[in-house]
């Protein structure tokens, strides 16, 4: 699969004791992520955040708390993603949902098995 050098870039801040269906969230959009073969997507911890409610979430030793700050990074082109949007809309309650135009410099390798070279183009 080959994903153009203009795409976005969809973010969902969320907190890692989230659910939906009885799974963890970032799981569950994750996998339907992959169901709808969007380009790629990743689940990164934050050690520290806080949301709407300033509360801080925190990974210290001292204050251990059981909902760290979870960013799911999904990519593809725009017309994908703008088709995740209703699905994602579903599974999530409460969350901070951000979408941007990236540039893709690598995706993977090509065929042969050598990476393409990248072409830097000034505006």
């Amino acid at each position: 699969m080959q994903i153009p050098e203009k795409a976005a870039l969809l973010r969902i801040f969320i907190g890692e004791d989230d659910k939906a269906n009885g799974r963890p969230l970032y799981e569950a959009i994750v996998l339907k992520a992959r169901e709808l073969h969007l380009a790629g997507a990743t689940v990164l911890r934050g050690p520290l955040g806080f949301g709407r409610s300033s509360m801080l979430h925190t990974a210290k030793i001292l204050r251990l708390s059981q909902d760290l700050p979870v960013v799911v990074e999904i990519v593809d082109i725009e017309e994908k993603i703008n088709g995740f949007l209703p699905i994602l809309t579903e599974l999530t309650k409460s969350c901070l949902i951000t979408l941007e135009k990236v540039t893709v410099i690598r995706y993977g390798e090509d065929e042969s098995g050598v990476a393409p070279e990248h072409a830097s183009t000034s505006s």
